[in-house]
């Protein structure tokens, strides 16, 4: 915004002092933020690594080295969870600051964020490495967990810059992925695996499954459906609700098999039986999506009725004007 000071001589432009660019090492503060965000969850456990299959020396928990992810392969929806996370946070900052940004901003935030993400993985790569067997089914097992790791973050990327810079649209889309992530996310902070369990604890972990459709739902409404590239965002957010899940439960169950650990093909093919079966498992898929429905249902109402409040209250005083 700026406002034009006439004089004598000619105007001079004052700019809002608001909305005046700020310095692009703060975004990158708010990168690093956004990804120690997201990795919370394991750092309160104290960051122990979880007993590994291949580990070369017998170690009781508290004997496992510190480690910044998680590596294992019962953890894989913890690890897409914690980089997923804090992907979407340093989008959601992103965007709410758009008009203080600049040109670098997006860039900085992006670059603190992976700054963090890579330093995890490195880190953890190389202690897992250093205590692993010295054989070729501990490589594997390694090299997979890195690529799980990498996806995430590729991932992460897109759903950062979806949030950050798309319309509505993809932005939607980019919330959507992130939901499946927070709900996981929330999980992992509220109950951590292995902890001494509370009652209120036992009470809350069966209903978190709603997290991620509250926020579709609540996604939905936010964005509109006014045109037909949010009706399609609308249509493709519920889609990702009924598939990731599906997904994730195929891929975890499947990875968590020590049986079909030492084959490869055959874990992929009892990954594919899974998510077949599991995509039409009645109340598992339509539950979820009926909620999200409701949801948007529910937040698009309140943006209409928001809206004609404000029409009607702003109709007055356009009429007082034009006496």
């Amino acid at each position: 915004m700026s406002a034009t000071a006439q004089g004598g001589y000619g105007s001079t432009a004052v700019t809002d002092p608001g909305n005046r660019p700020i310095s692009p090492w703060l975004w990158l503060l708010i990168g690093v933020g956004s990804a120690l965000t997201g990795l919370l969850p394991w750092l309160v456990t104290g960051m122990r690594l979880p007993l590994q299959n291949l580990w070369a020396a017998d170690a009781l928990p508290w004997d496992m080295p510190l480690a910044l992810l998680p590596f294992s392969q019962y953890a894989i929806t913890t690890l897409v969870a914690l980089l997923g996370t804090g992907a979407a946070i340093a989008g959601i900052v992103a965007r709410a600051t758009r008009s203080r940004q600049g040109a670098r901003g997006p860039f900085a935030i992006l670059a603190g964020l992976l700054t963090v993400q890579v330093v995890a993985i490195v880190q953890t790569a190389v202690v897992t490495s250093g205590g692993l067997q010295a054989r070729s089914e501990a490589t594997l097992y390694l090299a997979l967990l890195i690529g799980v790791v990498v996806l995430a973050v590729l991932l992460g990327i897109l759903v950062y810059w979806l949030i950050a810079r798309a319309p509505r649209a993809g932005a939607l889309v980019g919330l959507s992925l992130a939901a499946l992530a927070a709900g996981s996310w929330l999980a992992e902070l509220l109950i951590p695996v292995g902890s001494s369990y509370a009652e209120w604890q036992f009470w809350l972990a069966p209903h978190l499954r709603w997290v991620p459709a509250i926020l579709v739902g609540a996604a939905i409404a936010w964005c509109g459906i006014s045109t037909v590239g949010r009706v399609a965002a609308a249509l493709g957010s519920l889609v990702i609700l009924w598939v990731g899940p599906v997904l994730i439960t195929a891929v975890t169950s499947a990875a968590g098999s020590r049986v079909l650990a030492p084959h490869p093909s055959e874990m992929l093919d009892y990954a594919a039986q899974v998510f077949r079966m599991a995509l039409v498992a009645g109340e598992f898929v339509i539950l979820p999506i009926v909620v999200a429905i409701v949801v948007a249902a529910i937040g698009l109402c309140g943006r209409m009725l928001l809206q004609r409040s404000r029409s009607a209250a702003t109709e007055p005083r356009a009429d007082a004007e034009q006496e």
